[in-house]
């Protein structure tokens, strides 16, 4: 079980259903944010294996278990169903299912839902209000629609890779599936967004393009390219628009300075030492420190050799200077900010798993409080029974849907 709030956290799409057909992480992130806002996530999952994601991650017996890591991140909250969905009745049982729903969400590639005889069109007559959100590499229409597309091939295809590294090394994949995520949280916000549209009076098709959706966090560096004609460029761990304003090695550690504005600047020259930097002729100006950044930079460093980037961190935070040193992941995960917020959960001898399991909750709080869901995540087909009989099937139609393997 969860660790108990002092309070009932607010969950504000209680009583929605949804059905999570997706796979690996776009879908499945973006369900993760329903589910931890209250949600009723059911995830319908093929008979045999299930959601590819249960055979991803670094525990290689959890993978043959089918609750591997990468499953285990994203899908705590939820329930499993399995159904054969080429198979009549499970056409039949999933229509049924359909009708008690509030939104669907897939991510095939476009038309495999058609083709199964299951697509919007056809679904609105079992729920005339569903919101259908379909995620795919790139959209539903256009001349790549139907080509398929993982998280690598859209970096790479958005532009981001191109201004990811340092110019002697790039195009640079980010260190995280940043493209699946951004798709999933864009599905999760589209579909927030359906739901609370109080002049909806029919269904509602969302059309989720990866590769959208990823340009679309990319403002600042589209927008040099539309507005100002420039094309980005690979800077590594510098920041385009200022200098100081970057990674810089410290005596131990590389710490990260954001000197944006020019008083900063200025603070940062006195914390280090050198406030005739401040007045250099190279370095006096936002231009002539963009120009010089490299000058500035091996300047600043010479400085800060003989401090560890924990105790510069702390010297140029209190001048008002923004900065924090660079971590690994246990290490941020450690620290007493993610530690006190309730950022991650842990669940107790988890079914499948037999062991405690720790995962990420969301990025926001509600009322004070992180978001939680109440059951960690289930194995495949945990909750058939449950469902069906909720669905009004009998002891007897079960029985059958499991000897004809429907389910």
């Amino acid at each position: 079980m969860t660790t108990a709030s002092p309070r009932t956290p607010t969950r504000p799409l209680k009583g929605v259903r949804v059905l999570d057909l997706t796979n690996v992480l776009a879908g499945p992130f973006a369900c993760h944010q329903l589910a931890h806002m209250g949600a009723d996530v059911i995830k319908v999952e093929a008979r045999i294996g299930g959601d590819l994601a249960r055979q991803l991650g670094a525990d290689a017996a959890l993978n043959k278990a089918y609750m591997g890591a990468s499953f285990l991140a994203q899908n705590p909250g939820k329930r499993s169903i399995t159904l054969d969905l080429k198979q009549a009745r499970g056409k039949e049982i999933f229509q049924r299912l359909v009708a008690s729903a509030d939104v669907l969400v897939e991510n095939f590639r476009p038309g495999v839902m058609q083709r199964l005889g299951l697509g919007y069109e056809t679904l609105l007559a079992s729920q005339p209000k569903l919101i259908y959100c379909a995620i795919s590499g790139f959209g539903q229409d256009g001349p790549l629609r139907d080509l398929p597309a993982y998280d690598q091939i859209i970096q790479g295809m958005s532009g981001m890779m191109s201004i990811t590294g340092a110019p002697e090394n790039a195009p640079y994949r980010v260190g995280y599936p940043v493209a699946d995520t951004i798709g999933g949280l864009t599905a999760a916000m589209a579909v927030a967004g359906a739901l609370a549209d109080k002049q909806r009076t029919g269904g509602s098709f969302i059309d989720v393009s990866m590769l959208e959706a990823a340009m679309a966090t990319m403002g600042w560096a589209v927008s040099n390219h539309l507005v100002a004609g420039r094309e980005p460029k690979p800077m590594g761990n510098d920041n385009v628009t200022a200098s100081p304003s970057g990674s810089f090695a410290t005596g131990e550690g590389l710490l990260n300075i954001a000197a944006n504005k020019q008083e900063q600047f200025e603070a940062v020259c006195r914390v280090v030492g050198r406030p005739e930097l401040a007045t250099d002729p190279r370095f006096a100006e936002r231009q002539g420190r963009l120009a010089h950044r490299a000058e500035l930079k091996a300047e600043l460093e010479a400085a800060m050799a003989s401090d560890s980037a924990e105790r510069w961190w702390k010297r140029f935070n209190e001048a008002g200077v923004p900065a924090g040193p660079v971590y690994t992941v246990p290490q941020a995960l450690e620290h007493p900010q993610i530690a006190g917020r309730g950022l991650v959960a842990q669940f107790d001898k988890v079914p499948g798993v037999g062991r405690d399991v720790r995962v990420m909750r969301t990025g926001f709080k509600l009322d004070g409080q992180a978001p939680t869901v109440d059951a960690p995540p289930p194995m495949l087909g945990q909750h058939n029974d449950d469902i069906l009989g909720e669905l009004g099937y009998g002891a007897d139609d079960i029985a059958t849907f499991k000897s004809e393997k429907i389910v």
